[in-house]
């Protein structure tokens, strides 16, 4: 799907939940959405708020952290907590189904696509009888960066 394809689709699929929830449709709530679909990688919601702040959009930090809870709720954005406390956002509609490996020293964040893992979810789907929406693997370890420079000292 071409970019503006994807922000076409996001914009209808929020504006029609936020419809269906009964919630006003503001234009900061539509700012926040084209801004997470702006963003490439993982990003954290302080990030957000800055890069939106540095374009001058009229955005709180409430109504970022409010408008994240509505876009995760209609499945636009994902959560994923990769080491500690802080959460991490990605954009979920129309991006492939990936997987993660952390390096523990630096944070780092890499992503991977294999095969046999989708082959595994519908292995379990089927065997369990369990309708799968999504799901989320993350590999803890030491990157190669890392792991020289452990071996360096």
């Amino acid at each position: 799907m071409v970019m503006t394809e994807i922000q076409d689709n996001v914009q209808r699929i929020f504006k029609e939940y936020l419809e269906r929830k009964g919630h006003r449709k503001t234009p900061e709530r539509f700012a926040i959405l084209s801004e997470v679909y702006a963003q490439e990688g993982h990003f954290d919601i302080e990030r957000l708020y800055g890069r939106m702040k540095s374009k001058k959009y009229r955005v709180s930090r409430a109504t970022l952290y409010n408008t994240m809870d509505l876009l995760l709720e209609c499945d636009l954005v994902r959560r994923h907590r990769f080491t500690g406390a802080q959460s991490w956002f990605e954009k979920a509609h129309a991006y492939r189904q990936h997987d993660h490996v952390i390096c523990d020293a630096c944070g780092e964040v890499f992503e991977f696509c294999d095969p046999r893992i989708q082959q595994i979810r519908n292995s379990v789907s089927e065997a369990m009888g369990f309708r799968i929406h999504h799901h989320t693997l993350h590999f803890h370890g030491t990157c190669a960066t890392c792991s020289a420079k452990l071996q360096r000292s």
